[in-house]
């Protein structure tokens, strides 16, 4: 049974006759018989005298009792007193974390509604889109108010961070939110201004203008959204459209408002005459206004002239925020095209330097061409960027987990690092480097020194002859060599060089571990080291690379360098040792000296003093 069962159950041991066992009855308190055992409870033993306690005293079994039973029948006994205790656990308080995905998406909800009254200017301005869907009309914006209104309980539950921590308490939460200015502003935007329809009419759609101080959740989301999207800049030109058709679209509502107040038809700059069937359309009246909006916002001009000092007011200042806005625009999508080309330039900069040293340098017309063919299938293969400079910004700890998801799965393949430690694998996963051969390359060459084990991450190698031409065998994704040869096990029949001729078949990508770095990161696992250094003599063993007669053993000069290098320091200490034993014996020796003279001439001047004295009477 769960603890979160409506009944915790209770068992009693057995009574026994003494003190501890035997119920005193002395004052009329009753005390429980034997230990109480409680099962998926840490509770206290029931006290004496509680209803708790004389329920327990009652010797009654309430396993054999069905839990809903008891639950439904005796709410209001002191057997319903039990069911009900241990209290259940507090529900949590909803939190909202501002960087979880539910904040997000709440965003986008709240979103809706500030670009929906975009088209209040719309309703107030062209009546006969206010008069044909009046209960739609309220209906939305009813549901946005609701929207706002949740929206503000929403900010009373969202946590902020505080010395690293998110906050959670209920009551710093609600105060920290009703003393902020956002507060105020949603306050504003909650004023039931609606009756103001009591006394203006049904006319006045703009009374609700103040649910337009909201627009900060929609930039808000906006922000967000462009750190979250993979195509930041494709998103951010969707957005800078979007504020360019909401100005038209606002600066054509303005231009019918004000044809309406000086007139219709009245010039040959306003609106035409709506009686006209052609102008009487609401459709054509939207159009009309829009088209002269983006006329004179883009400054193409080719509209008819003002004739009042309003108009040519209202005109002016017109070709002032549309040369404003459209500067701003040819700016921002100047900075965002360069953005979006920012990498590819940095690449085509890369290669004109290539270029231009071999041309320098005369280098032959074919590798030249394979140069190029290299650079292009990195930028086709989309294998040119940096991952050391693209991960530069990052902390190690944040480092090491992209790398463990990245490479951890591929250096687990290797046979000797297969049963490493964790910390060792995370210390190589970070060394790892991705190389990329040509066709025809040679990865390395028999014979050559082998300071890096190569793993295949994509393309297909041939173990080839020293023609370069017979292949013996065919390596492709997953596997890996020069393991063995960076570990300089000693007794192995190669050493530490090549056995074999790999050449890359086509284009190959391969991750490169070198032998300095796997050195290091052994440093620090001194364990580690040892159990690679004997699966690898398992290795050699098994394809008989391994020399077993210690008669026939080659002198490792790197141990030879190494032992002669302690003997060296060995040999200084015992000659600092020695140095430092002879002076202190010196010195002991002058001191020795020194006191038996002092000795001496104390034992001759006190022999000469009788004589003295014998002199002195004389005299």
């Amino acid at each position: 049974m769960s603890p979160s069962s409506s009944l915790w159950r209770w068992r009693w041991g057995s009574r026994a006759n003494g003190p501890q066992g035997s119920m005193s009855r002395a004052g009329g308190v009753s005390e429980p018989v034997g230990p109480l055992k409680v099962e998926y409870s840490t509770r206290p033993v029931p006290q004496p005298g509680s209803v708790w306690g004389k329920l327990a005293t009652s010797k009654l079994h309430l396993t054999q009792i069905p839990d809903d039973l008891i639950c439904r029948f005796a709410a209001d006994t002191p057997l319903g007193y039990l069911c009900s205790y241990p209290p259940s656990r507090p529900k949590e308080l909803l939190v909202i974390d501002p960087g979880s995905s539910r904040y997000y998406y709440w965003l986008f909800v709240i979103t809706i509604p500030p670009l929906f009254s975009r088209v209040f200017s719309r309703r107030a301005c062209f009546e006969e889109l206010q008069h044909r869907y009046l209960v739609a009309w309220f209906i939305c914006d009813y549901i946005a108010d609701v929207v706002y209104l949740g929206d503000m309980l929403f900010k009373a539950r969202t946590a902020f961070l505080e010395q690293g921590l998110l906050v959670k308490d209920e009551k710093r939460l609600c105060d920290r939110y009703l003393l902020s200015f956002q507060f105020k502003i949603d306050a504003a935007s909650m004023l039931p201004t609606d009756v103001l329809y009591l006394v203006l009419g049904l006319d006045y759609p703009e009374i609700r203008l103040n649910k337009l101080l909201r627009l900060n959740r929609m930039f808000e989301f906006f922000k967000l959204t462009e750190t979250k999207t993979h195509y930041p800049n494709l998103f951010r030109i969707c957005n800078l459209v979007m504020y360019i058709i909401i100005i038209c679209h606002w600066n054509a509502c303005l231009y019918f408002s004000l044809s309406k107040s000086i007139g219709f038809g009245s010039d040959s700059w306003v609106y035409p005459d709506p009686n006209h069937p052609e102008f009487g359309q609401l459709l054509r009246k939207y159009s009309f206004s829009l088209y002269w909006s983006t006329l004179t916002l883009t400054t193409i001009g080719e509209t008819p002239s003002p004739v009042l000092d309003s108009e040519f007011f209202f005109h002016v200042t017109d070709f002032l925020v549309g040369v404003l806005i459209f500067a701003t625009i040819v700016g921002n999508i100047a900075s965002m095209i360069s953005n979006m080309n920012a990498a590819r330039a940095e690449f085509q900069h890369r290669v004109d330097c290539i270029k231009q040293y071999m041309r320098v340098r005369k280098v032959s017309v074919d590798l030249e061409d394979r140069v190029i063919k290299w650079f292009d299938y990195l930028w086709r293969s989309k294998k040119a960027t940096d991952e050391r400079h693209v991960l530069r910004y990052l902390p190690d700890k944040l480092k090491a987990e992209i790398a463990i998801s990245v490479h951890l799965d591929t250096l687990k393949k290797v046979r000797i690092f297969q049963d490493c430690e964790a910390g060792l694998l995370i210390e190589l996963v970070l060394k790892l480097r991705a190389q990329v051969f040509s066709p025809g390359d040679y990865i390395c060459r028999k014979g050559d020194i082998g300071r890096e084990m190569y793993i295949i991450k994509d393309g297909k190698l041939a173990v080839v002859a020293d023609d370069g031409i017979t292949q013996f065998v065919v390596l492709s994704d997953g596997s890996y060599f020069g393991e063995i040869s960076i570990l300089n096990i000693k007794g192995s029949k190669a050493g530490n060089r090549r056995t074999a001729n790999i050449r890359s078949i086509g284009y190959s990508d391969l991750y490169c571990l070198s032998k300095d770095d796997l050195m290091e990161a052994l440093t620090e696992y001194p364990e580690a080291k040892g159990m690679l250094e004997d699966k690898g003599r398992q290795i050699l063993l098994k394809d008989g690379l391994i020399e077993l007669d210690p008669a026939k053993l080659k002198p490792d000069t790197k141990d030879i360098e190494e032992k002669v290098n302690r003997m060296y320091a060995a040999l200084q200490l015992m000659h600092a040792k020695l140095t430092h034993a002879t002076a202190y014996y010196a010195q002991s020796r002058q001191t020795t000296r020194d006191t038996q003279t002092q000795i001496t001439l104390k034992c001759f001047r006190e022999c000469l003093q009788p004589v003295d004295k014998f002199l002195l009477f004389l005299v």
